[in-house]
């Protein structure tokens, strides 16, 4: 499919210093909103009680956190999962909420009144000790993905790319969990899993740029590092394009349809892909430019052997 008629000319790595400000102000606002509020824990990493109901039929959520409120669970969480029938309680935890047997109280609670208790499907208790530890092995797997990605990449091409691809993947991440802080949206094992997503696709993104980028360097032998970089963004343009709308599309449909217990899978992925083709564009290849990135960095140099310009003996 071609989506441009004529290969686009876009000065990308001449607006560097643009999508630097721009890029800086995200950062800025983000990490400060990380330090200021921080993120909103779901039970998986702070602790708490998840139960999830099913009725026969369609059953209303306000009738059961009015339900639960009065019966003194008024931090209770409660939206479908999946249908209008498959309903999912969360309790974070507190004093009062602190042991395993918060799921019997809460099915009592139901039970006895006229929303009914429905057949439980499954019951989770997460203490705050877990929880602690899940996050923090989160955290070192996003660690541990972005050191492997690093020596990949650095086998594969050259330290500076190795690190200017890791320099756009910790901008990707920070400015995606600023963006879940300043909305204040629960961050959940969904959501962490969908950061470790949108590291892979935003790396794919920048791997083909510096596969095209490696190409023209050692094609383009006359011609500067910057028009190099500017004509590798613009020949891999449609892709990335193609790519980051379809994607996009498949999200929206997710975080539209895909119900509450979704959403925030769903929104992680967006942002990330948004951000993930803005920085394999405006982010990963002018980091490689300011490290000081040349073609010869990616040329083989082929040395003769001395006495190869004489002929064989073995020759006629």
């Amino acid at each position: 499919m071609q989506l441009f008629k004529t290969e686009t000319r876009i000065d990308f790595i001449g607006k560097r210093l643009i999508a630097l400000v721009i890029s800086a102000v995200l950062l800025s606002a983000g990490i400060y909103s990380l330090a200021t509020k921080g993120l909103n824990f779901g039970i998986d990493f702070s602790g708490g009680t998840k139960v999830e109901l099913i009725y026969q039929d369609t059953v209303q959520v306000s009738d059961i956190r009015s339900v639960l409120q009065q019966g003194g669970f008024t931090e209770a969480v409660v939206q479908y999962f999946g249908s209008d029938e498959d309903v999912l309680i969360r309790v974070p935890l507190s004093d009062e909420t602190n042991d395993d047997k918060v799921s019997t109280r809460i099915v009592d609670l139901l039970a006895a009144s006229a929303v009914g208790a429905g057949e439980v499907k499954s019951v989770e208790f997460v203490g705050p000790t877990f929880g602690k530890e899940l996050f923090e092995k989160g955290i070192l797997a996003l660690v541990y993905a972005l050191i492997g990605i690093m020596i990949y990449v650095a086998f594969r091409f050259e330290w500076k790319f190795s690190l200017g691809s890791v320099i756009a993947l910790v901008h990707d991440v920070v400015i995606t969990l600023g963006v879940f802080s300043l909305i204040q949206m629960e961050f959940t094992m969904p959501v962490l899993a969908a950061l470790l997503a949108v590291i892979g696709y935003s790396l794919n993104d920048t791997i083909v740029v510096f596969d095209r980028i490696r190409e023209n360097f050692r094609r383009l032998r006359e011609v500067n590092t910057e028009q190099i970089m500017n004509t590798s963004i613009n020949q891999t343009l449609p892709r990335t394009i193609l790519t980051s709308l379809t994607t996009l599309l498949v999200l929206l449909a997710l975080y539209v349809y895909g119900g509450e217990a979704l959403q925030g899978f769903a929104l992680t992925l967006i942002i990330g892909v948004v951000i993930g083709t803005y920085s394999s564009i405006f982010v990963a290849s002018p980091s490689v430019l300011m490290l000081g990135a040349k073609p010869e960095d990616l040329i083989v140099e082929v040395v003769e052997k001395e006495g190869a310009d004489q002929p064989s003996q073995y020759l006629p």
